[in-house]
């Protein structure tokens, strides 16, 4: 909890983790109104999987240029107009008219949403090395902790007249604070290595990191995306329990990675992925039995064990010596976004083709793929 207390006590630490909260916020109350605008647009499980994949692609869209407008921006700044494009953009998906327009909304979101998480990520790898500390995995909490607030307010779904009410709330309050913290951070920039040439074979001791990276995140997107109506079609919760399982998650996981830093301290990095891995196995299990109450534990046993991998993922990319760290990052979360945006899409289409049930077993196999890639890198700790 050490890297807890300092960013609460320093606004320096404090401003950009509040940034990953805000994120968690935009994408999250998008996430608990899915079912809502798959019924607003009457489409189908295959269809809302398509509109998915947009995200993705506005996400990969932007991969490309980010690093050279963080470059000439300044990561403070680059983070600042961020969060300035993603609140706008966070609202339109909940008031498309129709598909096409969901679609072309859902591209503007990811776009921004990428941006937003390559800026900060990139923010506080900075601030950790110049200050030299260690707050990433407690900052990824605070993405997690912007998924419980999502979470807790997904109760009043039933009450608030429209989805668009509910984002614009969020919006408004994320504005306000951000433009109150960015003096902490807008003036911080990245340093810049000279005489750096891209070759594809120094990321060769990351590849299987990257595997890891895609199936946990692909794993923690489709939770997002898919439990609420895992719960409401598979397990027939009320329809006061259908955002259970996301507060579930995003609760477990949030106090993991508020924990991470000092768990990987004394365990080791791959350990810690092969304990994760455990209790992620645990979760599903859980998950598949179908009973609600179980089936909402189970969300939050596999938020526990995903809390701290993507952070971890992160400190093993920035530590590998024949990679730049921001490269190492950037391939981390490349192949992290791939799998969170991904993932979902292609459980949408299997879960039209056979059912939900059988998308959380495919993710259950997955869980067990990622401990036995830890056991075996677990010798090079």
């Amino acid at each position: 909890m050490k890297s807890l207390r300092l960013i609460l006590s320093n606004p320096r630490y404090l401003a950009p983790a509040l940034v990953f909260a805000s994120l968690n916020i935009w994408f999250g109350t998008w996430a608990i109104y899915i079912p809502t605008v798959k019924e607003m647009l009457a489409i189908g499980k295959a269809d809302l999987g398509f509109a998915l994949f947009f995200l993705s692609l506005g996400v990969f869209s932007v991969f490309p240029i980010a690093s050279k407008l963080v470059a000439r921006l300044g990561v403070g700044r680059a983070t600042w107009v961020s969060i300035l494009c993603s609140s706008l953009f966070a609202m339109f998906p909940l008031i498309a008219p129709n598909y096409g327009l969901l679609c072309i909304a859902l591209f503007f979101l990811g776009a921004s949403n990428g941006f937003t998480d390559i800026a900060m990520n990139t923010l506080v790898t900075e601030i950790e090395k110049k200050d030299g500390i260690r707050i990433m995995s407690a900052a990824h909490g605070f993405y997690s902790l912007g998924g419980i607030l999502v979470g807790l307010t997904s109760f009043l779904i039933p009450i608030i007249p429209h989805p668009m009410y509910h984002m614009l709330g969020s919006v408004v309050l994320i504005l306000w604070v951000s433009y109150n913290m960015r003096k902490h951070y807008i003036h911080i920039t990245a340093a810049t290595k000279n005489n750096q040439t891209f070759n594809i074979k120094m990321f060769k001791p990351l590849f299987l990191l990257g595997l890891v990276a895609f199936v946990s995140m692909g794993s923690e997107g489709a939770i997002v995306d898919w439990s609420g109506l895992y719960l409401k079609e598979i397990t027939l919760a009320p329809t006061y329990l259908i955002g259970a399982g996301f507060l579930a998650f995003s609760a477990t996981m949030t106090l993991g990675r508020f924990l991470g830093d000092g768990i990987s301290e004394s365990l080791g990095s791959y350990k810690l992925l092969m304990l994760g891995a455990i209790l992620c196995i645990l979760g599903f299990v859980l998950v598949l039995t179908t009973t609600t109450i179980l089936a909402i534990i189970g969300f939050g046993f596999a938020g526990l064990g995903f809390s701290a991998m993507v952070p971890e993922l992160f400190r093993i990319g920035g530590k590998v010596n024949s990679v730049p760290s921001s490269q190492g990052v950037a391939l981390i979360a490349g192949c992290g976004y791939l799998g969170f945006l991904s993932g979902p899409v292609l459980l949408g289409y299997l879960a039209e083709t056979f059912n939900l049930k059988f998308s959380f077993t495919l993710l259950l196999c997955c869980a067990v793929l990622v401990f036995l890639i830890a056991f075996t890198k677990r010798k090079t700790d």
